[in-house]
């Protein structure tokens, strides 16, 4: 037996239960075998025993929207077209450990390029490197009106692509069969685009009704859940007809399309980081400046209008950072989508850390076996300072983090300082300008 005795100051078992205090736990090859007051610890012979007795024991935390494959990405063509497929993976396993060492000890890739995810969460699982538990679908199904379908009609969607673009129900079946055969463990399509998408003006749904209920038809019947991409109504309103398990943003969902989601019993991940970093971290040299900011700016406006009502009808919502773009680098800023469940949704801290724990862990692959701190779970535990209840800073700042536990087993913590980025993973950016006369002439009068 490999028994190791943990004594916390201050015990979160996840989900709706309230921290309590001067708790013990007991894990045994990686699983925890029994929980409970200090003054009720078993005795337990050559067992290892931790002195967390001054810091806060809770279950390592679960990301569901995560996108390993995009390298922090500046542009689209940074997702699609470089960095070979084969060095996205090795790249993902290293953003992954990142993420683990901001105590989040699962996370799900709803869309990546090639199987990417797919060997980086088999990686882990072989235990060839250290790394989260990871639940992912494979390339992003769409039409010509999806999100994936960002490129001019003459390049069209490149085999190096995140997405997959079908033109018929059969391709779509077919795309699905083909997908499940590789060991995806859920469907990801996109309902629509965002909008920036010049195919998206009116972010009409990429699918008609009937499409969309054959495939999600097909997925579940080669049991397999299907996550949507859905900012518009009709996207919404088609999916959760449809019977689809998990809504991604929903920002401009009408009453009609969340009488669907209610009835349907789908949850929604609003993934608010994107928009919200954008707008507060864009700069006026940035190229997207200022029509993206103005864009997520109306995005957010809609989204916690529309996200409260959500709420207010009981939705059960998920935690998304969409951690993969410039905006959202891995290990960064996942909590701090937690505050924006607060902020703009309007839900108190413990219900999002209960959304960010066994919510969350419904999702998973592992289902009940994470999101939680209790007899049969496996050991899987974040360790901080103080208080999350209080703060969610209590998760964004490092120096707060004690200890991240993955299946008992303690991680280094230490980041990778030799890290650093190649020119070939990005498009080569020749200048942000075009120098004309007048161009020239007004940086010298700013110069003067």
């Amino acid at each position: 037996m490999t028994l190791t005795l943990i004594r916390c100051g201050t015990l979160y078992a996840g989900g709706e239960a309230a921290p309590a205090s001067r708790q013990s736990l007991l894990m045994d090859n990686g699983r925890v075998i029994w929980t409970g007051p200090r003054d009720q610890e078993p005795t337990v012979e050559d067992a290892s025993i931790i002195d967390h007795d001054d810091a806060f024991v809770m279950p390592g935390l679960i990301d569901v929207h995560v996108h390993l494959s995009y390298g922090e990405a500046r542009t689209e063509e940074d997702i699609d077209l470089f960095a070979s497929l084969e060095f996205r993976a090795l790249r993902g396993m290293e953003a992954a450990q990142r993420i683990q060492r901001a105590g989040y000890t699962s996370i799900c890739d709803p869309t990546t390029s090639g199987r990417v995810s797919l060997a980086i969460r088999d990686a882990v699982d072989a235990r060839l490197f250290g790394g989260p538990r990871v639940t992912t679908s494979g390339r992003n199904i769409s039409t010509r009106q999806g999100l994936v379908d960002w490129y001019p009609t003459w390049i069209g969607v490149p085999e190096t692509s995140i997405g997959q673009i079908v033109r018929t129900i059969d391709e779509g079946i077919d795309a699905i069969r083909a997908q499940v055969k590789d060991g995806v463990d859920f469907i990801k399509l996109a309902m629509d685009g965002d909008s920036m998408n010049p195919s998206s003006v009116k972010l009409a749904c990429a699918f008609r009704q009937q499409e969309v209920d054959a495939l999600v038809e097909e997925a579940h019947r080669l049991g397999r859940k299907v996550v949507v991409h859905a900012r518009g109504s009709e996207g919404v309103l088609h999916a959760a007809r449809a019977g689809v398990d998990l809504i991604f943003h929903a920002s401009y969902m009408d009453d009609e399309a969340l009488d669907a989601v209610v009835r349907s019993g789908a949850a929604i991940c609003p993934t608010l980081s994107l928009l919200v970093n954008n707008i507060e971290f864009t700069q006026p040299t940035d190229p997207s400046h200022p029509a993206l900011v103005d864009a997520h700016k109306r995005e957010l406006e809609a989204a916690s209008r529309n996200l409260e009502k959500a709420r207010k009808a009981g939705v059960r919502f998920l935690v998304g950072s969409e951690a993969g773009f410039a905006v959202t680098p891995y290990g960064e800023w996942h909590a701090r989508e937690l505050q924006n469940h607060v902020d703009y949704i309007g839900f108190s801290n413990a219900e999002v850390l209960a959304q960010a724990t066994t919510n969350n862990a419904w999702f998973t692959r592992d289902g009940g076996d994470v999101g939680r701190i209790g007899a049969g779970s496996h050991a899987d535990l974040l360790v901080v300072r103080r208080d999350p209840f209080a703060d969610f800073g209590a998760l964004l700042d490092r120096s707060n983090i004690v200890a991240v536990y993955q299946g008992g087993e303690a991680v280094d913590l230490a980041p990778n300082a030799a890290r650093k980025r190649l020119p070939t993973e990005f498009s080569y950016a020749m200048w942000n300008e075009v120098y004309t006369r007048d161009t020239l002439a007004a940086r010298a009068r700013v110069a003067a």
